[in-house]
């Protein structure tokens, strides 16, 4: 198939991805292993375009640009990727709508609240506009489905489960040994966390990880705290770690992909809040190399971490999740058992060239079906 892939919120090669990217990503590198044919259709970013209006009117113009394009090289369809109030494509419908191309939303998100305020009410509608016109409506989180349902058919969804290269992600007990050396972890157990260091929640995440780790220091317990990633909030959030005792965390900066499954190998839990965490792929990870997680059970994370790989802690309750956290520091035993059950379960639930095969046979459905419309009379 020949597809033009966009991605209104940010470039497939931005360089800071955040986790829709990194998702889109894999979605795309796996949609040309398997030979098909995807062009990045545009890179306008649509955040918050409604209220910047030089933006607005290069997406006009690149909707022209685009049609040109499309007539002299037609594709089989149109796939968006990740389609919601902050950032809804005002490119692909239009430019489907004119060329009679197949249009299909991955990972769109509607919800009613937004038209409610006057910040997000244009972004409300033309999202709503975007996710009428899909053909196809594809998403990897259940919650999303309810609201979905209330703006098209049943027929018009497809669920497929959010997944992981799972080969890119095995315990390798070599590469965390090397590293527990590196960090002076001794004999204590090493809990994980990583996030990038935005101004939002995922460094709120981190920061509610620190001190969470204080009161548990406070009240005896010895371990080893790791956190990776990076960003403007690092220096706020090293400040924060200094309350602990000197050797009790390490910052490592950011780390490339490709060796993050050594960093959680090196690691016996997992905590991360993850406040309004859409799903999170970093459990995913976690889990597969073998890692219990400690979380909030909110937005994605339920889909993503089962009951007997983790504890999910109810939203805000820093007591419950405290307890948690000590529960599995205490317990070596009962950490290694879900661990071992995690990297189970996310092999056999959440792989995703296993999971993405619905996906392609979706596509090529109705790539067959925008050609047998084109060719009528």
């Amino acid at each position: 198939m020949r597809i033009a892939f966009y991605a209104p919120m940010k470039p497939l090669d931005h360089p800071n991805p955040s986790g829709d990217v990194m998702i889109a990503r894999s979605i795309f590198s796996w949609l040309q292993q398997r030979g098909h044919h995807l062009t990045m259709a545009s890179r306008i970013r649509a955040r918050w375009i409604y209220w910047k209006p030089w933006r607005m009117a290069a997406a006009l113009l690149e909707r022209e640009r685009l049609v040109r394009l499309l007539r002299r090289t037609p594709v089989d369809l149109w796939f968006t990727s990740h389609c919601y109030y902050k950032a809804p494509d005002i490119i692909g419908p239009a430019v489907c709508r004119r060329l009679a191309i197949p249009y299909l939303i991955f990972q769109p998100s509607y919800a009613t609240k937004y038209r409610r305020r006057w910040q997000t009410r244009p972004g409300f509608h033309l999202n709503r506009t975007a996710l009428a016109s899909a053909r196809l409506l594809v998403t990897n989180r259940r919650h999303d489905l309810a609201d979905l349902r209330r703006l098209v058919p049943e027929e018009r969804l497809l669920y497929i489960r959010p997944g992981i290269r799972t080969g890119r992600f095995r315990l390798d007990h070599d590469a965390g040994r090397e590293l527990r050396r590196r960090w002076g972890a001794g004999g204590r157990p090493v809990v994980l966390s990583a996030a990038m260091f935005r101004r939002d929640v995922k460094s709120r995440s981190i920061a509610a990880v620190i001190e969470s780790c204080q009161r548990l220091h406070a009240r005896g317990h010895d371990f080893l705290l790791v956190i990776a990633g990076d960003g403007v909030e690092r220096d706020r959030l090293q400040r924060l770690a200094s309350r602990l005792p000197a050797g009790t965390v390490h910052f490592t900066g950011r780390i490339e992909p490709d060796r993050m499954a050594a960093f959680y190998s090196a690691g016996d839990l997992f905590v991360f809040p993850g406040f309004r965490e859409s799903l999170g792929m970093v459990y995913l990870e976690a889990q597969a190399c073998g890692l219990p997680v400690v979380a909030y059970a909110n937005g994605g994370i339920p889909e993503v971490v089962a009951e007997s790989c983790g504890i999910l802690c109810p939203l805000g309750d820093e007591a419950a999740f405290d307890r948690a956290v000590a529960t599995l520091l205490e317990d070596p035993e009962r950490r290694r058992a879900m661990g071992r059950r995690a990297a189970r379960i996310i092999r056999a639930r959440h792989d995703l060239d296993r999971n993405c095969l619905r996906l392609e046979q979706a596509l090529k459905i109705l790539a067959e079906a925008g050609a047998d419309r084109g060719n009528r009379p």
